[in-house]
């Protein structure tokens, strides 16, 4: 009997210093120090981590605010914000995930021009610097599905809020997308014909011709069709092009420079 008392005491004191432990390691567990924050304090403090370049706590900070202040303006502006430094944090498609959202449930938000503005700059600089890259891929696999994505962006941005503080810039990012998918095509058409895949060179170079007409690229997708129809015995579609090449570039010297000739730029960078 007196064993077992002494097994039952014993019992008692393990559980006691169990229950002990475990209390202490809940006081131990990290409280959120922003519980009693209010949503103004929130935003001021993850504004502030933001400029001291502490993007992932700024994130969070943005994130909180988000579901403390749900339906709100500043919710709003919180995740504007989140997404802005997701991309700034090289988390390209969390950032568009996040701008797709803000579209979807707040179409009359006064900030839905500058959304369209985000999500047209994250498509764009995730595409910027694609000519420089051309020279060592196979041109052929290259897919250009976010340079039209973020011209669609800027497109809905300046027909949509044609006055706001954002279309000019909208304009000159939508006018090099053109002018760099023209180039590109070009820049297939001319690595066709170098390869003597001659019908392949015609159809890149026209669908530039037919899509991008006032691009400056469109000299070069002329003459790569004249030359290409040459190739293939075609004289009068031949002729066709190089009439047309004329036409429109009446002081055209791409028959004496040949493909690639080496011009003044007509991008601007960023």
């Amino acid at each position: 009997m007196t064993t077992l008392r002494t097994f039952f005491r014993s019992c008692l004191t393990v559980s006691a210093i169990s229950s002990a432990l475990l209390l202490s390691a809940c006081d131990t567990t990290p409280k959120d120090e922003t519980a009693k924050w209010t949503p103004e304090r929130l935003y001021t403090e993850a504004k502030e981590e933001a400029s001291a370049g502490a993007y992932e706590k700024a994130i969070k900070l943005y994130e909180r605010l988000e579901g403390r202040a749900a339906g709100t303006v500043l919710a709003q502006q919180a995740q504007l914000e989140r997404a802005y430094l997701l991309w700034k944090t090289a988390e390209p498609a969390q950032a568009l995930s996040t701008i797709e959202r803000f579209l979807k449930l707040h179409p009359t938000s006064p900030a839905y021009d500058y959304a369209l503005y985000l999500q047209g700059l994250i498509n764009f600089n995730d595409n910027l610097g694609l000519l420089g890259s051309l020279a060592s891929q196979d041109l052929s696999e290259r897919d250009q599905q976010a340079a039209r994505d973020s011209y669609q962006s800027f497109r809905q941005l300046v027909e949509r809020f044609p006055q706001s503080s954002y279309a000019d810039d909208a304009r000159l990012r939508m006018n090099y997308i053109v002018n760099s998918l023209a180039a590109y095509e070009v820049h297939v058409a001319r690595y066709y014909y170098r390869r003597g895949a001659y019908i392949a060179a015609v159809n890149r170079a026209q669908a530039a011709v037919q899509e991008f007409q006032q691009s400056p690229s469109i000299e070069e997708a002329l003459y790569i069709m004249a030359m290409s129809y040459d190739r293939l015995g075609l004289t009068q579609l031949r002729d066709d092009a190089d009439r047309v090449l004329k036409a429109n570039f009446p002081n055209t010297r791409i028959y004496a420079n040949g493909l690639g000739n080496k011009q003044a730029p007509w991008w601007k960078p960023w």
